[in-house]
């Protein structure tokens, strides 16, 4: 017999919710792998959702994900302020 990770009771081997208290007993793999960090930047609004989707549940692929997110904006905007910029500066001379 295993033993509940959240109340202690005692349940069968096989069992993937507790009878007793309904908590999950199946392990949630958070690899945090550098894809999800490439798809968070190559899809900034996935990242984002993908951030705060797993937040909780998976906190180093959530992790992985905005930071993806966050450098894409980023450098969209450095490059956005310096192609407006010398935009205005062409147009002066």
């Amino acid at each position: 017999m295993a033993y509940c990770k959240n109340c202690g009771a005692e349940i069968d081997d096989k069992a993937v919710i507790c009878p007793k208290c309904g908590v999950s007993q199946q392990t949630v793999v958070d690899s945090g792998s550098f894809g999800w960090g490439v798809l968070g930047f190559c899809l900034p609004i996935v990242g984002l959702i993908l951030f705060l989707v797993w937040k909780d549940t998976k906190p180093n692929t959530a992790k992985k994900a905005g930071i993806g997110a966050l450098i894409s904006v980023i450098i969209g905007v450095i490059y956005y302020i310096l192609v407006f910029a010398i935009g205005i500066g062409a147009a002066m001379m």
